[in-house]
């Protein structure tokens, strides 16, 4: 009778009308097809960026305390954390690495979604490639395709994912580190749907948290548990077929999203991960083209702080919704409208020095946060804002910016892209391994070694 059971209720992914088995053949089948160039390079890109925040993060005392705590499930492992000594198992090591990449606010975004796409895909694959060995190539194409699984789940459920308060790259970045993990194990389309109805089961992270260390643990989360799926999967654990979108299932429990028909479309034709971008600030996306106001408005007009009368920033609903705050700690920095402008007018830069605990509790900065109003203004995109300087002469200047530096109107270059990580990479101590890793990484499609390629991010490479 056990028997006879378990064979009724086993589950058949030859229903491929539901979503899962549909993306878990698309990322078995493309194993041995030569992926468009353009979108390996952007892949690339992502990853050099990746790297570079997560050097830059790996000494924080978040990521000392996640190491800590990690380590009483069993101390060392054979995959690195980024920018230390230390090395993990690759679940916990996937976990550290996604949330110190994730950490700053200066990851990517994929701007229709507004998921960071990289820290939770890429840092899986790193961890499981060091325990396994495989090549470059095989770590570019996976991850890759992780992302596109990542940013096209999200573009089904969005907005209303977002909006009810999930966190959507914690939630869609578990779905992508299983399918790229899936990918580099060499999973059959069939594991692989599994692997994404079993990530359907782990998929949490709330937007109340962003402001506070638990945000953190949602992209962690999403890492290791994509691990965790794909091995699941290789195992023999099976998942239901609708798992994503089915009437009980993911998408509906979440929030609902009637978007699947277009997030299946034209696969392998058209890449979400051309719609990636990389910020040059270290804060929340929508703060970007109020900094660049700023800072333009500073360096024409040779402004002082202490001739500021009064500062109006104007954007959207959005960036108001996200930064209009009362800023008490670094992470509030982040996505605060007045200490962006403050730290542009006060310092006439926003890099990582300006977002620091230190300049969150600046009394100077603090005083010019006070001068600046928020004000909406509903035809701005999302995206764009106005700044308002009213000076203590009676003058008033204005700047307006539709697309900030980084945007997909203003891309980061492969330079900028180098330089930035090289920058991270000399703050957290790596400066003298920084040009051979970026250029292994800008070739990684020949790499054959990760393991040797990994030791120059930690702490104690030489």
């Amino acid at each position: 009778m056990a028997i006879l059971q378990r064979a009724r209720y086993r589950v058949d992914m030859s229903k491929n009308d539901a979503v899962g088995p549909r993306l878990g053949a698309f990322v078995a089948d493309t194993a041995g097809v030569v992926l468009p160039a353009q979108v390996l390079h952007e892949g690339k890109r992502s990853l050099v960026n990746f790297f570079g925040c997560g050097i830059g993060s790996g000494h924080a005392p978040t990521c000392d305390t996640l190491v800590r705590v990690l380590r009483t499930f069993g101390a060392g492992g054979q995959s690195t954390l980024l920018g230390r000594p230390d090395m993990l198992g690759p679940p916990e090591a996937a976990f550290v690495n996604a949330v110190s990449a994730n950490l700053l606010d200066y990851d990517d975004t994929h701007l229709p979604t507004v998921i960071h796409p990289t820290a939770p895909v890429a840092a899986p694959l790193l961890a499981v490639v060091e325990a396994r060995g495989l090549t470059g190539s095989a770590v570019l194409e996976a991850f890759v395709l992780g992302a596109e699984i990542e940013c096209r789940i999200g573009n089904a459920v969005s907005p209303e994912h977002y909006a009810r308060g999930w966190h959507i790259t914690a939630t869609c970045g578990v779905f992508g580190a299983a399918a790229a993990v899936a990918r580099l194990l060499g999973l059959s389309a069939a594991q692989t749907a599994h692997a994404l109805g079993i990530a359907a089961s782990q998929s949490a992270g709330v937007v109340e948290n962003l402001a506070t260390a638990a945000k953190n643990v949602g992209i962690g989360s999403a890492a290791r548990n994509g691990i965790l799926a794909a091995l699941l999967a290789e195992a023999g654990y099976e998942a239901a077929p609708a798992a994503l979108d089915g009437r009980l299932g993911w998408a509906q429990a979440s929030g609902g999203g009637d978007g699947w028909a277009a997030a299946t479309a034209d696969l392998g034709k058209r890449w979400e991960l051309l719609a990636n971008t990389y910020k040059p600030y270290p804060c929340g996306i929508v703060m970007h083209a109020l900094i660049d106001a700023c800072l333009a408005l500073r360096q024409q007009h040779g402004i002082a702080a202490d001739q500021v009368a009064a500062v109006t920033v104007q954007g959207n609903a959005l960036l108001l919704a996200r930064g209009d705050r009362i800023v008490n700690n670094e992470r509030d920095a982040r996505v605060s409208i007045q200490h962006c402008a403050a730290v542009a007018l006060l310092y006439g830069r926003a890099g990582t020095g300006e977002f620091t605990e230190a300049a969150a509790r600046d009394p100077a900065v603090a005083e010019l946060r006070r001068k600046v109003a928020p004000l909406l203004a509903a035809e701005m995109p999302v995206g764009a804002a106005a700044v308002v300087i009213d000076l203590a002469d009676g003058r008033r200047l204005t700047h307006t910016v539709l697309a900030a530096r980084g945007s997909r109107e203003s891309p980061l270059t492969d330079r900028d892209l180098t330089e930035k990580t090289t920058d991270l990479m000399r703050d957290a101590g790596l400066a003298a391994n920084a040009a051979p890793l970026i250029e292994r990484l800008w070739a990684l499609e020949h790499e054959t070694n990760l393991r040797e390629l990994m030791r120059l991010t930690r702490s104690n490479a030489g």
